[in-house]
């Protein structure tokens, strides 16, 4: 499963700009990567794991702007495609998962 951020804060202030880029740490020490300005994915082994990030999210979120949550299966995230101009490249794999006996 994945969980996209997506978001539109405001940077208009010293202030603001501070809440933006706070938030967008927050994101990468979560485990999210950067796949667009304002867009983050991470990837998440179940439902309840993605339910544990969004919760990280939601407590991040600053006073000002907006911040949206969407959630989807592997199979929806490899259908995604992706153009660069007029060549067409896939999306990059899922990350490995890791197995414990």
């Amino acid at each position: 499963m994945w969980v996209l951020t997506l978001f539109d804060l405001p940077v208009d202030t010293k202030k603001a700009r501070r809440a933006y880029a706070d938030f967008r740490k927050g994101l990468l020490k979560d485990g999210f990567t950067k796949m667009q300005f304002s867009v983050y994915a991470r990837h998440c082994a179940s439902e309840e794991n993605a339910a544990v990030h969004i919760q990280r999210v939601e407590r991040m979120v600053p006073p000002d702007g907006e911040v949206r949550i969407i959630t989807i299966t592997d199979k929806q995230f490899e259908r995604m495609r992706i153009f660069w101009g007029k060549i067409r490249k896939l999306p990059a794999p899922p990350p490995a998962q890791l197995e414990l006996f």
